[in-house]
């Protein structure tokens, strides 16, 4: 089994936060990948030995500084009304709406869906921003949300 429930989800409470409601039909378009496909993906795009990206190395991509080219603010915005991503982000990941994506917290836990519902329900998913990696399906670009309200904008190699 590639997911789990969203209902099973321990993380779900993001998801049902009362200020930030989700339409029903889009509830069922996010999807937790099971642990073992999670490690799978996170082997396969962001580390084969380490588990969080408190422990990224320079060897792992997304640990190399040279990989990141612009550090920006997003966290003023998700404090307030604002409906959309920063726009630098959206300038940086100009993808296609249906562009299937992975926002990645360790190696056991990743959320895939789309872009359109990552962009709509961004402030849900944000909650989790403890290093959180943002990569897309056969995309270079990634951003990395920071616990310090830091997202750095970069391309995998």
């Amino acid at each position: 089994m590639n997911y789990i429930s969203l209902n099973d989800y321990k993380k779900a409470w993001v998801f049902r936060h009362k200020d930030l409601p989700i339409d029903p039909d889009d509830f069922l378009k996010i999807k937790p990948m099971s642990e073992s496909r999670s490690a799978n993906l996170w082997a396969s795009f962001l580390s084969n030995e380490n588990d969080h990206p408190d422990f990224f190395k320079s060897s792992d991509w997304p640990g190399n500084d040279d990989n990141w080219v612009e550090s920006i603010e997003w966290e003023k915005l998700w404090e307030n009304d604002e409906e959309h991503l920063p726009e630098e982000i959206l300038t940086h990941l100009n993808w296609d709406n249906n562009t299937v994506i992975y926002f990645c917290n360790s190696r056991r836990d990743v959320i895939e869906t789309s872009w359109s519902i990552f962009k709509k329900y961004w402030k849900n998913f944000l909650f989790m921003s403890d290093g959180s990696i943002l990569i897309g399906k056969k995309r270079k670009e990634a951003v990395q949300f920071l616990e310090n309200g830091q997202a750095k904008l970069g391309n995998k190699p």
